[in-house]
């Protein structure tokens, strides 16, 4: 959520800032500037009648010591009039802010300096490539029918157990997912992050916290006896650790990783785009939270794409780096970079990693705190990467590695999986 320091600051710049996310905040701006002008108003106005209350009782201590009754009850009358201002002007206050909290949850993060301008994501910019293209023959074949011919996967299963969108992992499958999960936590270990198991269903607040609420409250689970929510990525009970907590500067940077499976009722289109594991409502991520001091958090989101670059190398995927334009964003980042890897069989790239800097916009919303030098507390920024989601690394790996005698594993996964080859 923005500031209101950030909004006062400079209006005009966040209109046109939010522009380049193909969004018409004036309205909104323009608004919340009107509101916040009421709400200091209003709070002068009950602190000088705080003050006058505060003198008031003094005054009528002493001249009732002084046997002035009359005068005494003429000013009793006068603090009566002005609790009941104050109580009118309570009464307004928090209409004002709830309706300022109100419109600053509709309006999305203002986009970083670096944040090229476009509005899909054909817009994006890349950054860098690397791997190499592996050369399939003619009858390669895409994840799905690879799936089907090693039995490693039952995606019909999957549908008669739950529905779309809930594959059954089988086998060297279950082995292959496993792997890939404890090798990407071990290697965020290596990096300094330290493991932590969440729940994976949160409360409204913790939605609230991280942006997922109210914005993809549509793409959510909605558990509605309990009013809880299936995590869509372990982003949200992470960061929401330090929702309503002081930091010790310190003790900056957090470093956090963790494995959850990841809930999205998004998927549901049709083609090839959404084929077998491109596009699920179940699946596993492995994710890495920080919390960043504000002049460190680039520095930060710089070493994080090196990590998931570092990933996509050991297993050597083709892959590339996107720094999505505004209209491709999302509502929380303030920017964002998308890791893709090629896939050989379907021809085409797959997003497997978003690394994004969020800058104070979360840390409004969590409460989330720094104190600095000066023994204040300060926003935090926050930033989270998946490294990695399994299901498209899944795919890649299968489709690259096909060989006629079978799916050979990359080296680095062989001493989780216990096998060298799917055949």
């Amino acid at each position: 959520m923005l500031t209101l320091q950030q909004i006062n600051n400079d209006p005009e710049l966040i209109i046109k800032r939010l522009a380049v996310k193909q969004f018409d905040g004036r309205e909104a701006i323009t608004r919340v500037v009107e509101l916040d002008k009421e709400r200091r108003s209003l709070q002068k106005s009950r602190d000088d009648n705080a003050a006058v209350l505060n003198r008031m009782a003094s005054e009528i201590g002493s001249l009732m010591k002084a046997g002035k009754k009359e005068e005494a009850q003429q000013a009793k009358e006068r603090v009566a009039t002005l609790k009941t201002a104050n109580k009118d002007i309570d009464d307004r206050l928090a209409e004002v802010e709830a309706k300022i909290t109100e419109i600053l949850l509709s309006v999305p993060n203002v986009p970083y300096e670096g944040v090229p301008e476009g509005r899909t994501a054909e817009d994006n910019i890349v950054e860098k490539t690397g791997g190499e293209m592996p050369q399939l023959g003619e009858d390669a074949l895409p994840h799905w029918e690879l799936a089907r011919k090693y039995g490693i996967i039952d995606f019909d299963l999957g549908v008669k157990i739950t529905g779309a969108g809930f594959p059954v992992y089988i086998g060297k499958g279950a082995r292959l997912q496993r792997a890939l999960i404890q090798f990407f936590l071990d290697r965020a270990g290596e990096a300094g992050y330290v493991e932590v198991e969440p729940p994976y269903v949160v409360n409204e607040a913790s939605g609230l916290g991280t942006g997922q609420l109210p914005d993809k409250e549509g793409q959510m689970y909605h558990c509605q006896v309990d009013n809880f929510y299936l995590i869509p990525t372990a982003e949200v009970p992470v960061t929401n650790i330090y929702r309503d907590v002081i930091i010790p500067s310190e003790e900056l940077p957090k470093k956090n990783c963790a494995y959850s499976a990841c809930f999205r009722r998004e998927a549901g289109s049709y083609g090839k785009d959404v084929r077998g594991l491109n596009r699920l409502h179940q699946f596993d991520k492995v994710e890495i939270v920080r919390i960043e001091r504000p002049e460190d958090s680039y520095a930060a989101l710089e070493e994080m794409k090196d990590h998931v670059q570092s990933l996509l190398e050991s297993l050597g995927l083709p892959w590339h780096i996107l720094r999505l334009c505004g209209g491709d964003m999302s509502f929380t980042s303030a920017i964002t970079f998308d890791f893709e890897v090629y896939s050989a069989a379907q021809g085409r790239w797959l997003e497997v990693s978003s690394v994004s800097n969020f800058e104070t916009y979360q840390a409004n919303r969590l409460h989330c705190r720094y104190r600095g030098e000066d023994r204040k507390p300060h926003l935090c920024h926050t930033l989270n990467g998946s490294a990695l989601a399994l299901p498209r690394i899944m795919a890649a790996l299968l489709e690259n590695n096909q060989t006629p005698d079978g799916i050979v594993i990359p080296e680095c996964l062989r001493r989780y999986t216990g096998f060298d080859i799917i055949n």
